[in-house]
């Protein structure tokens, strides 16, 4: 049997073991479910992902990922970044935000604010790897929420 066949073999009763339920979710997932469950903005505006072109540039090398996501008027430009073993955040409000705007990226254990630039620019970095959310807090509405992204090392 060659090591393709051993590793395919190994997939298949890994994914009917979970199938069939046999094995229980790890602990570590039920704990990260109520964290973010608990984080949950009531009354907030959840941005759906939106089109984005591939990136051109300095920056195109595949390893950023980008993502945009909409709500009304209102788009969030994400990009995360694993360095060094910890996850950075950049991103951009549009249209520019109001004095008053903040950003939170919450992680299910963490969260950092930030106040976006003149031009809607924020960035945070040394989060651990793992599920993240950008929410928009603006004072002429509803917070606008970004889905929860996992990002991995």
């Amino acid at each position: 049997m060659s090591a393709d066949d051993t590793a395919l073999e190994t997939y298949l009763l890994a994914a009917m073991r979970l199938a069939a339920h046999a094995d229980p979710p790890p602990a570590r997932l039920s704990a990260d479910a109520m964290a973010a469950l608990s984080m949950r903005l009531p009354g907030s505006v959840v941005a759906t992902p939106a089109d984005l072109t591939a990136a051109s540039g300095a920056r195109s090398d595949g390893k950023p990922q980008m993502h945009r996501f909409a709500a009304g008027e209102t788009t969030l430009d994400v990009e995360t970044t694993i360095t060094e073993g910890r996850l950075e955040i950049a991103g951009q409000v549009s249209p520019p935000p109001t004095p008053d705007a903040y950003v939170e990226v919450r992680t299910p254990h963490l969260t950092k604010v930030r106040v976006p630039s003149s031009d809607g620019q924020f960035a945070v970095t040394g989060l651990p790897p793992g599920w993240v959310s950008v929410a928009y807090h603006r004072p002429s509405g509803p917070p606008v929420v970004t889905r929860w992204l996992r990002v991995r090392a």
